[in-house]
């Protein structure tokens, strides 16, 4: 009943303490942690010591899985040079050279124990950075590094340890040889469980189309594959990260639409609570750790010493490691989201998001207990963990604003998201005419028109949130709020008849489904709109054909009017003619005369004539620029 007890009070904990931080507009991770060693001071509050199997087994699979899934494997292959060269590289410069700082420190401390405690204080937590950076708005391809370094360091850092552990139980000097072979190894077996399992739950998901069972099996993946790796006397977090990245990039060709929804929800939830879970979790270890240290036979003086110098040294060293690697063997070209080419403020960000998790902390309880001075090993990993997140995390920020990084323009992905809308329109409608029936030809009840027009409306839709007049509602914002106020009385009214119980709960329960479905698209889809008006928009477009290469952009002529409509015609947006100056309202508007102007001169490229905006689209190739 305590323990009961004590996990009930653990997520009460966590949830109360999240809404406070989010309220109060201060990093969750931070929170916890203090909050954690203040109530591991409470009277009565029983003693909590993380157990490595407990984290390394029941919590480091599920959370590698929810970031894999949700990761681009296509950013991810973009990137795989600096994600390597931090996951791998630098983790071992940092485990040779916390190593060697220790074992200079610490008197009478063996090399095995001084590089697996560099080992294990390797590997930065990309969690509290990312939670950090997309609300600051770190630029995309930094944020990009950062997912694929934390879903790949852990097993460079564990293999490192393991060996470590291993010289030093037989009695063996760390040969760098052994250390290679070992995570060759290790590796080659993770990614062979990763893709072999990939494999299976792929053949098995193309047969299952109950969200519920597909759900359940996406449960199992994460922890099937750690342990059939480590079994293996493999990487179980590499086979989990190559499962989860595969299994993520294929979901839209193997999974149900009902089933992808089901588990980017399951998964966003589950990481949530693991996640700030492990940070209350890690507050919670500081008194016993300090009562452990209290008994050291080193020096109070000489244990803080080392603490201090390893925090240091972690963040100077992965310092030292970005800029060479980033100028002399990455040499990035410009970010395809900004157009910028990355500067060295950027470098400066992905150092300094070096912020250490809870892997560092379940990591050095793999330590063995009759290891010389493994209470002040403790300790170090205790302070380099929180030390990073205090000092680095909430430092970030600051820097974020005072670099003047160059970051991603919400707009610019409104006006990507329109024209990716745009040409998967023109592919369903060149298969809607292929696959006509003489049934549908005939049309009879008008079937055709209505698909054309659901479909045009979805893309105007896209094309308005372009439209950056604040004080104006577009047709589609019109349509949300109106629709919004309809689904809240078509609610109270399914809600009434479910009281009367003349309608069976399944079917009550479906229509709310229905009706709950599309209340969340129109929620996400005002959010991103109110995110977009917030923005300056640089339009710099997406895409290059013939026709957009010789017709640059122009500056629009001020206060435009539409050439074809009525004095006291409304339009929503207005378009030119980059060929013949012809300006024209927009599709949205009620006579589309832009798209009419092009069925008729055929003239192929257009620019937006809206203050500010200076993208462009080519009628023929659909694409902007």
């Amino acid at each position: 009943m305590e323990i009961a007890l004590f996990l009930i009070g653990l997520a009460v904990g966590v949830l109360v303490v999240t809404g406070v931080a989010e309220r109060i507009g201060v990093p969750a991770p931070f929170v916890l942690i203090v909050v954690g060693a203040a109530a591991s001071y409470l009277p009565g509050l029983p003693e909590v010591r993380l157990e490595p199997d407990v984290v390394l087994i029941g919590l480091l699979p599920p959370l590698l899985y929810a970031g894999a899934i949700s990761t681009s494997l296509v950013e991810f292959n973009a990137n795989r040079r600096p994600i390597l060269l931090l996951s791998v590289g630098l983790v071992v410069f940092t485990t040779v050279g916390i190593g060697a700082l220790v074992h200079t420190v610490v008197p009478g401390i063996a090399w095995p124990a001084a590089l697996a405690i560099g080992a294990v204080v390797a590997p930065p937590d990309a969690v509290a950075a990312l939670a950090i950076g997309r609300r600051v708005g770190l630029p995309r391809r930094v944020l990009t590094i950062l997912e694929g370094e934390s879903l790949l360091n852990d097993a460079t850092a564990l293999v490192a340890l393991r060996t470590a552990i291993a010289a030093g139980a037989a009695g063996a000097s760390v040969s760098a040889l052994d250390v290679g072979l070992d995570f060759l190894l290790a590796a080659g077996g993770g990614v062979l469980v990763g893709g072999l399992l990939f494999m299976l739950v792929a053949r098995v998901r193309r047969h299952v189309t109950d969200p519920a069972m597909d759900t359940a099996i996406s449960f199992v993946v994460p922890f099937a594959a750690y342990v059939l790796a480590e079994e293996l006397h493999a990487s179980g977090v590499l086979a989990v990260v190559v499962a989860g990245l595969l299994l993520g990039h294929k979901a839209p060709v193997l999974q149900t639409a009902q089933s992808r929804i089901a588990e980017r929800t399951n998964w966003r939830s589950v990481a949530f609570v693991l996640e700030n879970v492990v940070f209350l979790l890690i507050g919670l270890q500081l008194r016993w750790i300090l009562d452990d240290v209290e008994q050291s036979a080193l020096p109070l003086g000489r244990i803080v010493a080392v603490c201090l110098l390893t925090l240091l040294a972690v963040i100077l060293l992965r310092l030292l490691w970005v800029f060479p690697a980033r100028y002399l063997l990455v040499r990035p070209g410009p970010d395809t989201a900004t157009g910028h080419k990355p500067g060295w403020a950027s470098t400066f960000l992905l150092g300094w998001a070096g912020m250490r998790g809870v892997v560092t902390l379940a990591a050095a309880f793999v330590i063995p207990e009759e290891t010389e001075h493994r209470e002040v090993l403790l300790l170090i990993a205790f302070t380099v963990v929180a030390g990073t997140l205090l000092i680095q995390g909430l430092s970030l920020p600051w820097f974020v604003r005072h670099l003047d990084v160059p970051v991603a323009d919400p707009l610019d992905d409104a006006l990507a998201r329109a024209s990716l809308l745009q040409q998967a329109s023109k592919a369903g409608f060149t298969a809607l005419k292929e696959a006509e029936t003489e049934v549908l030809r005939d049309n009879p009840h008008g079937v055709v028109d209505a698909v054309k027009d659901r479909i045009e409306r979805r893309n105007f839709a896209a094309w308005e949130r372009l439209n950056t007049t604040a004080d104006e509602e577009s047709p589609s914002e019109l349509y949300s709020r109106l629709r919004l106020a309809m689904i809240d009385a078509e609610r109270r009214r399914v809600l009434e008849v479910r009281s009367s119980g003349t309608v069976p709960s399944g079917v009550v329960s479906e229509v709310l489904a229905m009706l709950d479905v599309e209340e969340s698209m129109l929620d996400v889809a005002q959010e991103a709109r109110d995110d977009e008006r917030a923005a300056a928009f640089a339009g710099t477009g997406s895409g290059s054909c013939a026709h957009l290469a010789t017709a640059p952009a122009v500056v629009t002529a001020d206060g435009p009017v539409c050439d074809d409509c009525e004095p006291d015609e409304r339009w929503v947006a207005l378009r030119v003619c980059l060929t013949c100056g012809h300006v024209g309202c927009c599709d949205s508007s009620p006579h589309r005369h832009a798209t009419e102007h092009f069925h008729e001169s055929t003239h192929p490229v257009m620019q937006s004539a809206e203050a500010g905006e200076q993208w462009r689209w080519c009628f023929v190739h659909h694409v902007t620029g």
